[in-house]
């Protein structure tokens, strides 16, 4: 909102894009004008084109923030080498981190639904990653690590759906200590699930 002399607010490049991820969040984002942007910041329209060509510029920025932070985890060292549970549970224990931290910006990559180029390549990426980790899946089952009983994409669409389920009940703002217990939680659950002991 405008300062008390009435001059339009100053937010960096980085502080406008969580502003907007918020509004998109809240509204949806077809449902978002850029009108609604400039009204919720204090901005006006020519200063949000002084920043960014468009909305669909700002999506693009805002998935792309969460795509980069979980493609990460899987270039990590820990993801890359040692036996493959390991792995697995690294990048399980890694994502639901970087979820808690970005919580904004994966809550709207998961809102996407593929109605713009922008959106259509996000999911391309989340289809990718998760075919990176269903390998992982099936490489731990193969080395008689985890349970082979279960189809290696069932189970990756199973552990990230809980961990995706983070964004409908997370609330930071009122537990903002809460975050490495519910990491932990859903590690214990989802390596205690496909553990080999859990099967027998």
């Amino acid at each position: 909102m405008p300062d008390g002399r009435g001059r339009p607010p100053r937010y960096s490049r980085d502080e406008l894009l969580e502003k907007v991820v918020t509004v998109f969040n809240e509204r949806g984002y077809e449902a978002t004008s850029m009108e609604d942007l400039a009204r919720a910041t204090g901005l006006n329209k020519s200063s949000f084109y002084h920043h960014f060509n468009g909305k669909e510029e700002l999506l693009g920025l805002g998935v792309g923030r969460a795509l980069d932070a979980l493609a990460a985890v899987l270039a990590e060292p820990a993801a890359c080498s040692g036996p493959p549970a390991r792995r697995l549970e690294h990048v399980v224990r890694r994502t639901a981190e970087v979820l808690v931290a970005e919580l904004p910006f994966v809550t709207l990559l998961l809102r996407v639904r593929g109605n713009t180029e922008v959106e259509r390549e996000a999911l391309g990426r989340r289809r990718d990653l998760d075919a990176r980790v269903a390998d992982m899946v099936r490489a731990a089952a193969d080395a008689g690590d985890i349970r082979p009983d279960i189809d290696p994409r069932l189970a990756t669409r199973l552990l990230f759906g809980m961990v995706n389920s983070i964004t409908e009940w997370y609330r930071p703002d009122l537990r903002p200590t809460a975050g490495p217990a519910v990491v932990d939680a859903v590690v214990t659950l989802a390596m205690h699930g496909l553990s080999t002991r859990s099967a027998q």
